[in-house]
């Protein structure tokens, strides 16, 4: 198929993009203009991610952008987006996360495409952030387009999983909130993911689907994620424990002063967010129980947490997450 990938320069994007390759599609990624990056040859490691990719430069949140330098009265059959807000502020979350796909979504229309795939989050199964329901509305908007979408809502990433390792290397404690076990998730990697977002085009099963989706084996702790770290390392497991109470003092504060000062309102916002996180697991939410259910989430891929923790040991590398780091 041809497809048209959005959000192709973010690592998710970047492995939907070689698994789209991988199994035969004509994969064009529209990425915004970075300065000194204007073709493949300025950004070696760009150029390596997107191989075998068309790449075009344009701004995909700008409905004239996007139809001139991304579909460029050229036939599609497919959109797959990988877009997302990079802090998860409010006005980054409906910029992005809703208006920006909204775009897409018109401009998908206007150009004939039959399918359209959407990377959202399973955390919008209890909205309570600004996020997930800029996602949610979008979402809405997407199922009743009349086009076949398949809305790919996966757990936890690799990616988010990582901030810890490097204050362990340096013999500081491991941080917990609460006992460390108020949450679980069956972690992603982002080639697992990648592979499952390219597969929703041709699996007719996941055709006009809500898709939550994890990685393999059973789901994890903090607490086990920490004991786990430490044993690679081969040091004596040191925890820091943190009170749930912490962050909503850390809110309650932020959330003041926003009323002065519009930043920490977005800082707000951010502990809001992580207090989710410490507090809600990444799984299927049974409404009927009031419980999260690992064994209904669905598992894919090869790759574990585990496994990325080992080979991030001995490389002495860890995966950058800029925006998206709390701690």
């Amino acid at each position: 198929m041809r497809v048209l990938l959005l959000g192709a320069s973010g690592t998710i994007g970047m492995a939907t993009a070689r698994a789209l390759v991988r199994r035969g599609h004509q994969v064009v990624c529209l990425l915004r203009p970075r300065q000194g990056v204007v073709s493949l040859e300025a950004d070696p490691h760009l150029a390596m991610c997107l191989a075998g990719a068309s790449l075009r430069w344009g701004d995909a949140t700008d409905a004239v952008s996007l139809r001139r330098d991304g579909f460029a009265n050229e036939p599609f059959d497919a959109v797959v987006s990988c877009m997302a807000s990079r802090t998860g502020s409010p006005k980054d979350a409906w910029r992005v996360d809703h208006q920006a796909h909204v775009v897409a979504l018109h401009a998908a229309q206007a150009a004939g495409v039959k399918h359209f795939v959407l990377l959202s989050a399973i955390c919008v199964q209890k909205p309570l952030l600004v996020f997930q329901q800029a996602k949610l509305a979008f979402e809405s908007a997407l199922m009743a387009s009349g086009l076949v979408y398949s809305i790919v809502r996966p757990t936890a990433f690799f990616k988010s999983l990582s901030g810890q390792i490097q204050r362990v290397k340096d013999g500081k404690p491991f941080l917990l909130f609460g006992d460390g076990k108020l949450t679980a998730c069956k972690p992603i990697s982002d080639d697992d993911l990648g592979d499952y977002l390219a597969g929703c085009l041709d699996d007719e099963s996941r055709h006009n689907q809500i898709l939550p989706i994890g990685g393999p084996g059973p789901a994890i702790t903090p607490l086990q994620q920490g004991e786990h770290l430490f044993k690679l390392l081969g040091l004596k497991p040191r925890f820091k424990r943190v009170p749930v109470g912490f962050l909503d003092l850390i809110i309650v504060v932020l959330s003041w002063v926003g009323n002065i000062w519009p930043r920490a309102a977005d800082k707000a916002e951010l502990a809001k967010i992580g207090r989710y996180y410490a507090t809600e697991s990444m799984l299927v939410w049974d409404a009927a129980s009031g419980r999260y259910d690992s064994e209904a989430t669905p598992s894919h891929g090869t790759q574990t947490l585990f496994e990325a923790y080992e080979v991030w040991v001995k490389s002495e590398g860890v995966p950058v997450r800029g925006d998206h780091a709390v701690f």
